[in-house]
């Protein structure tokens, strides 16, 4: 078992159930952070068998706190909300069925102060379905 697969993922994130909208952190570096989702049919953003778009977006943003959350743990710090200040190039070609597992990448642009921009990529194998980027600021 890697170090990743013994964190809940539920101490790393502001939302709680039945918000939380990934499985488990599978990587973390200074600029790479990726985590899994499979999608269920109960769901809060599952409708008519596929994940909403917005359950997408979602999803990408948990990402994002997933990461800022996993800094606070490395460093005994309390996790910190984020606030999304801007969504740019939010493309989907298809919505995943109930079943399929996304995989979700976020790649740090730029961070300056409590300010990050990312680039989001979340596929179903290797399939991409979603790509996005955000700016997000952290409060204190």
């Amino acid at each position: 078992m890697n170090e990743f697969e013994k964190i809940d993922v539920h101490t790393l994130l502001p939302q709680q159930e039945p918000f939380v909208m990934i499985d488990r952190l599978i990587h973390y570096d200074p600029v790479r952070t990726v985590t899994t989702l499979q999608v269920r049919a109960d769901n809060i953003f599952a409708d008519d068998g596929h994940l909403s778009v917005a359950g997408i977006n979602e999803n990408i943003a948990q990402t994002c706190a997933a990461r800022m959350g996993y800094i606070s743990h490395l460093s005994g710090g309390r996790v910190k909300i984020g606030v999304i200040g801007a969504i740019t190039g939010f493309s989907v070609t298809r919505t995943p069925l109930v079943g399929e597992v996304l995989t979700t990448t976020i790649d740090v642009i730029q961070e300056v102060f409590q300010v990050t921009l990312v680039h989001a990529t979340v596929t179903v194998g290797n399939e991409v379905i979603a790509e996005t980027n955000l700016k997000i600021a952290l409060q204190d």
